[in-house]
């Protein structure tokens, strides 16, 4: 049986880590919008909700970027037939 591996980079990992904690965040935030000013305790928009649609497209927009970073190192990295 043939086995390949990939050889990624360290930066690989943080990218695709940081991708889905990113994701998350965004999902959270779409999701429990007040969490904001639960956790920070203020309230930036007073109750308009602009603040979190901004925070969640802020959010996608670094998930997207991340998540291609990390396909770009993936599809960089050279398969190694083990």
């Amino acid at each position: 049986m043939l086995t390949v591996k990939r050889r990624v980079r360290t930066r690989f990992f943080i990218e695709l880590g940081l991708g889905i904690t990113s994701a998350a965040l965004a999902l959270l935030t779409f999701v429990k919008r007040d969490w904001i000013e639960v956790w920070f305790g203020i309230d930036p928009d007073h109750g308009n909700g602009i603040v979190e649609w901004v925070i969640v497209g802020g959010f996608l927009l670094i998930t997207l970027t991340l998540l291609s970073l990390a396909q770009y190192e993936w599809r960089r990295a050279v398969p190694e037939v083990a």
